[in-house]
């Protein structure tokens, strides 16, 4: 299955999860959601306010973010999905992972991320499922930004 086919079926499957009304209880002892993203970094002071300031991460006095899923706009559901190992989906960073964040605003976040110097890999502004934009952090983790289509009023 290609990449693309991955993120989109993840994607897909996190716009109907936001359309769906109600869905029975689960049984007991199921994953709810993420709780959390937690890595190393070389430098974690220096790699949060990289964050904070060119991507407007909310950091709390602990260092870290919560990030909030009824937050207005933000999609109900978080995706999830093992790639192969062989997967070029997060190049060029070597990293064995990728996080997407979901975005508000992706033209205020991309002019942002200009005015910062950060160069911006990739664009996909005509994608089903909404937008995005690929970056890398200043210790080279692929980082994809995600505006969720909004829904059109008639």
């Amino acid at each position: 299955m290609a990449v693309r086919t991955i993120v989109a079926s993840c994607i897909g499957v996190l716009v109907m999860c936001a359309a769906a009304h109600s869905a029975p209880a689960p049984e007991p002892g199921h994953i709810t959601g993420i709780g959390g993203v937690f890595f190393k970094a070389k430098d974690p002071k220096a790699l949060a306010a990289w964050y904070r300031d060119v991507l407007g991460l909310p950091l709390q006095a602990w260092g870290g973010a919560a990030l909030r899923y009824d937050a207005p706009g933000h999609p109900s559901a978080a995706g999830w999905a093992a790639f192969p190992a062989s997967s070029s989906y997060f190049s060029p960073s070597a990293g064995d992972f990728m996080i997407n964040y979901a975005v508000d605003d992706m033209e205020a976040i991309v002019a942002r991320l200009k005015d910062k110097g950060v160069t911006v890999l990739e664009r996909s502004d005509d994608d089903a499922n909404g937008r995005f934009a690929w970056i890398l952090d200043p210790e080279g983790n692929k980082v994809e930004l995600w505006e969720p289509k909004h829904a059109t009023t008639p």
